[in-house]
């Protein structure tokens, strides 16, 4: 099993950060590699509603295990290159929300890609995707 956490500092409350965290329609915008979410069973904040996410023709399907709007949202995702158990807080932060998200893969396999994903801050490794989210978050909350 690895274990990945990163934190950043988002120019946005609590609430709006939650809410488009948990836009799945949405999450392509900042996941490298999301074409597209489907078959969505419930609520996004409901324990137990299930979705499955597109990287093209690769799906992942994920299962949210906590949710405590607005601050902290957990899932167990899955796919032969990546699966384990994701979850995100979101902490009021001076101005703002701090986020903290942390991985939890399962397999040789997830170890793998999960320790090329950590490295650095390129589009589509977690600090990148995480850093886009932030400043899509801050443009909305602000306007511009």
């Amino acid at each position: 099993m690895a274990h990945h956490t990163l934190s950043t500092h988002v120019a946005a409350p609590p609430e709006r950060v939650f809410a488009l965290w948990t836009a799945l329609d949405r999450m392509g915008e900042w996941v490298g590699g999301v074409t597209g979410v489907s078959n969505v069973s419930g609520p996004v904040d409901q324990v137990g509603t299930t979705y499955v996410v597109h990287f093209g023709p690769m799906k992942s399907r994920t299962e949210i295990l906590e949710v405590e709007a607005p601050r902290r949202f957990v899932t167990r995702f899955g796919s032969w290159v990546l699966r384990g158990r994701s979850s995100a807080t979101f902490e009021p932060d001076g101005d703002g929300t701090r986020v903290t998200q942390e991985f939890e893969t399962v397999g040789l396999i997830s170890a793998i890609s999960s320790w090329v994903f950590s490295r650095g801050s390129y589009e589509g490794s977690f600090r990148g995707e995480l850093e886009k989210f932030a400043r899509i978050a801050e443009r909305e909350a602000t306007g511009t």
